[in-house]
């Protein structure tokens, strides 16, 4: 199993991966390619991964959201279409958690209105929801009422959640929690400066969140668009997330955590083995998108660790041993969760829709 330089506490840990090097999607730009990655196609309107589960599985919270969101960076062009629901119930889709002040906005009740008044108010609102469920049978209204309902347990989980104080200083520097930022910092696709210690926040967090009962936690960091500035972006990214990553996977491993958690780590597309070079203008010190062939990582979930599968051509163009397409990535998680992907089904407009669309094959030789 190869790793860059730049990579070296995730190569500390490369008995816990599975490296698929022949992962493979039809999208070649941002957008459609995370929708591919997150909902399976690349259309609008579609449920993520996250809410499949959601809906396959239901939270094991109480008090906090089954499907939880964390951003690092300055976020991806597939905004909250990367975390919906699509046309499953609301209250299976993900919940975006901010980097600072409340994880949610307005968890906290206004100054002047006691518990008794609020929970007062709550009730009321629900019983004018459910008497009008009673009258419409619309689903979304049963999700508005645990939507509100969540939220006010949330009241009293969340705080103590991002409350990081918990941890000991051990855990904190494992994770690179408080890390200095690099002085130099090439703007252009970075997006803006903060993101080692919100990135490393986001790992310690999602752990927390697991420990709690939360079924999804997707972790979005953005942006590795290197087209330019190759040398330093790319270390910039490499070194942001490095640290972090292999800290969840042997944090899981310690606690006994890591064989029912699955931790994946991958992108849209890959990166052209070649220089990107446009006509018209100077030679540019980057890479171009390539969803032809690129590598992702997997750990934990009852998957192989130390197993590397699949490979390339000799320039990295295409797969020539094992290709995997996204569907099978899917059903293959999705098996490990104990669903079966053609059972896993919802009708709508007529159709019964899935994860994997049309496609999608368990790849029984990555389970451990």
């Amino acid at each position: 199993m190869e790793f860059s330089d730049w990579l070296p506490q995730l190569g500390s840990v490369a008995d816990e991966l599975l490296m698929v090097r022949s992962l493979y999607s039809e999208e070649f730009n941002h957008h459609p390619g995370q929708l591919m990655m997150q909902c399976g196609v690349s259309r609008f309107g579609m449920p993520t991964m996250g809410a499949w589960i959601n809906y396959g599985l239901g939270s094991s919270s109480a008090s906090l959201p089954g499907y939880v969101v964390l951003t690092a960076g300055r976020g991806s062009s597939g905004g909250a279409t990367l975390y919906q629901s699509g046309f499953l119930p609301s209250s299976y889709g993900g919940v975006l958690f901010r980097n600072q002040g409340e994880p949610v906005l307005n968890l906290s009740s206004p100054k002047g209105i006691p518990p008794e008044l609020q929970r007062a108010g709550l009730d009321a609102l629900k019983s004018a929801n459910q008497r009008r469920y009673q009258e419409v049978h619309d689903p979304e209204i049963a999700s508005r009422i645990a939507s509100y309902e969540l939220a006010n347990r949330m009241q009293t989980a969340a705080p103590e959640l991002i409350d990081l104080s918990q941890e000991s200083q051990q855990t904190l520097e494992m994770y690179g929690v408080g890390r200095p930022e690099p002085k130099k910092v090439w703007r252009g696709t970075l997006g803006h400066l903060q993101t080692y210690d919100t990135f490393a926040r986001n790992c310690l967090l999602a752990r927390r969140l697991v420990e709690r009962g939360v079924r999804f936690v997707n972790i979005i960091h953005a942006s590795w668009d290197q087209h330019s500035e190759l040398d330093f972006n790319l270390f910039h990214n490499a070194e942001c997330v490095d640290q972090p990553i292999a800290a969840l996977i042997k944090d899981l491993r310690q606690r006994g955590m890591l064989d029912s958690t699955m931790v994946t780590w991958a992108s849209e597309f890959g990166r052209t083995p070649l220089g990107e070079n446009r006509s018209g203008r100077a030679a540019n010190t980057g890479r171009d998108h390539h969803p032809s062939a690129y590598t992702m990582l997997l750990a934990g979930g009852g998957l192989k660790g130390g197993l590397t599968w699949g490979s390339t051509d000799e320039i990295g163009w295409y797969p020539e041993e094992n290709p995997v397409h996204i569907n099978d990535l899917h059903a293959t998680m999705l098996h490990q969760f104990g669903l079966d992907h053609l059972k896993l089904t919802y009708r709508f407009q007529g159709r019964d829709f899935r994860l994997t669309d049309v496609g999608g094959e368990v790849i029984s030789e990555w389970i451990a």
